[in-house]
């Protein structure tokens, strides 16, 4: 498996990839608590220190960077000290982001996660409505056109907080080069419609609510019977189910699919964990990669982002070190 996955890697250097998304700031403060507040029955948390990386698509666009490809990264940020924040984060790790989508029409989306004692206690969002994260026709026809021109894949990273929208899924899907892998991360939603996409990453709940299939209180669907649904739907061209501890459903077009056991040694803290399957399914795959490598690339590098805490990456030397980890 090392060779492969070594060659792969290697592979991966030469791949552009588009991340399409909502763009976010995830900041972290971090302290102890041995106290309850007078005020409410809560901890009281001294805060000793607090730090920032980068969420949401921008997240993906790290881990894409991580693995040594070559990333432009597009979503609207605010014209505000976050925004300003985030900005030098990005340039920061090379990753080419056009000036003109930080905008002062929106606020920068920021995740305020309070950590105690190595575990979130609670998170605060801060983010404007979705509207005001919609792309206007300038941006689409003088920037985005050009950025799909020169991509070998694109990434739509989808949170459900403005950027991706049905006509923004069509508008890539006409724009892009032939053959360019278009990969998914849905946030299911009833407004949002789409259809043939090359690579879906639908969690389990995700996919529950894809298949229509969360109103059901006497059992859990399966994953084979979400993901069947979910292919008779949107017709995706491979279609990926995580399952968290259960691994991942692996379902090529107009099969089955068949699951593979997680990667994880450790779990301590699964934020963005879907982030760096999607980024290293897409970079393999348009490597040239087939899928079974480019699942069980995805797989080891998904169990290394789990054993951190925090919104993580992983290197190549981090994934090929937890491949030689893994039992024959």
């Amino acid at each position: 498996m090392l060779p492969i996955m070594r060659t792969l890697l290697e592979k991966i250097r030469q791949v552009r990839v588009l991340v399409v998304g909502d763009i976010m700031l995830d900041r972290y403060l971090w302290g102890d608590a041995d106290r309850l507040s007078p005020e409410a029955p809560v901890p009281v948390v001294k805060i000793t220190r607090e730090t920032f990386t980068l969420g949401g698509a921008a997240n993906v666009a790290s881990n894409l960077h991580a693995l040594g490809a070559s990333v432009e990264l597009s979503g609207k940020v605010g014209q505000d000290d976050d925004g300003r924040r985030l900005s030098a984060m990005i340039a920061e790790k090379h990753l080419n982001f056009d000036a003109r989508m930080m905008r002062p029409d929106c606020r920068t989306i920021v995740k305020t996660r309070i950590m105690c004692r190595r575990q979130q206690i609670c998170r605060a969002d801060l983010e404007d409505a979705p509207s005001r994260y919609a792309w206007p026709s300038e941006i689409l026809d003088h920037v985005l056109v050009k950025q799909l021109a020169n991509a070998h894949a694109v990434i739509l990273s989808d949170y459900a907080k403005g950027v991706i929208t049905s006509e923004i899924i069509q508008f890539v899907q006409a724009h892009v080069r032939p053959g360019t892998l278009i990969a998914l991360d849905p946030k299911p939603r009833p407004e949002l419609t789409f259809s043939g996409v090359g690579l879906m990453t639908p969690n389990r709940a995700e996919a529950q609510q894809l298949a229509g299939l969360q109103g059901i209180a006497t059992r859990m669907p399966s994953a084979e019977e979400m993901a069947c649904i979910i292919q008779e739907r949107y017709h995706p061209n491979t279609l990926i189910v995580t399952l968290g501890a259960d691994g991942m459903l692996v379902c090529p077009k107009g099969q089955p699919g068949y699951r593979i056991a997680t990667a994880a040694r450790e779990v301590f803290d699964v934020s963005g964990a879907g982030d760096t399957v999607i980024a290293v399914l897409t970079a393999a795959l348009a490597a040239g990669g087939t899928l079974n490598d480019a699942v069980t690339l995805a797989n080891l590098a998904a169990g290394v982002v789990v054993g951190k805490i925090g919104t993580a990456t992983a290197t190549p030397d981090e994934i090929l070190a937890h491949a030689g980890s893994q039992p024959a």
